[in-house]
């Protein structure tokens, strides 16, 4: 019996980008377990009801019922522990647990900053005054605002919010060592998040982010760069 997962989708169903929920269906993967998708918008809040919260990923899997995609991670570490290692063991999870808190508080609010505009435009119309209001709230000013100098903000986004990344990435191929782990997976669904919704590019040509970032495309058979992007939704 397939993992129920609740992922966060834009207008169109098939346009899943949430960064957490990214998050969770790597790991999914990584467990190498089956899971089936249902696609969730901010209006649907009565869908996911049963979760006793909010916001997605929310999974069900038999009788669990698991929310946040740090707690899930930990329950499928746990729950599935014959299957491939998230953390490689405790020390990796505790060390991943300071990558979550990291791309929280300072990756994801700085490319939300960059993209945030063209989220807005990519979901659902009965979502959009609520995530307009809600955003606007949350920067103190408009969408068109926050995004409107990004141009000029993107080389010092590059320069210093990457750098720890880069300089982990230019001495081992992955954030992982010689496997890619959940703090892999962390880091990499910020960058999906902004390639599913967005054309405005996070990366130089010759970062050498760009050459992990295609790894991790490529895991999983695709399952990220296969994945539809807002250009062709």
């Amino acid at each position: 019996m397939p993992i129920v997962l609740y992922d966060l989708a834009g207008a169109n169903p098939a346009l899943r980008f949430s960064p957490y929920c990214w998050r969770t269906r790597l790991a999914i993967a990584h467990k190498d377990l089956p899971v089936k998708t249902i696609a969730w918008r901010f209006s649907d809040a009565a869908k996911i009801g049963f979760s006793g919260q909010g916001k997605v990923p929310v999974i069900r899997d038999g009788d669990h019922v698991v929310s946040d995609s740090w707690t899930i991670a930990e329950y499928l570490e746990e729950a599935y522990s014959e299957h491939p290692t998230l953390f490689g063991g405790p020390t990796g999870q505790r060390h991943a647990r300071f990558v979550n808190a990291w791309a929280d508080s300072t990756l994801n609010p700085a490319i939300s900053r960059m993209i945030v505009l063209d989220v807005w435009r990519v979901i659902d119309p009965r979502d959009q005054e609520y995530f307009r209001k809600s955003r606007e709230a949350r920067f103190g000013m408009t969408l068109e605002e926050v995004c409107r100098d990004r141009g000029k903000r993107i080389a010092e986004f590059r320069r210093t919010t990457l750098q720890p990344v880069r300089l982990v990435l230019e001495a081992q191929q992955w954030l992982g060592g010689d496997s890619p782990s959940y703090a892999d997976y962390i880091v990499f669904s910020g960058f999906q998040w902004a390639r599913c919704v967005s054309d405005f590019e996070l990366l130089a040509e010759d970062d050498p982010i760009g050459a992990w970032r295609l790894r991790m495309l490529e895991m999983f058979g695709g399952l990220a760069g296969s994945a539809p992007i807002a250009a062709a939704a």
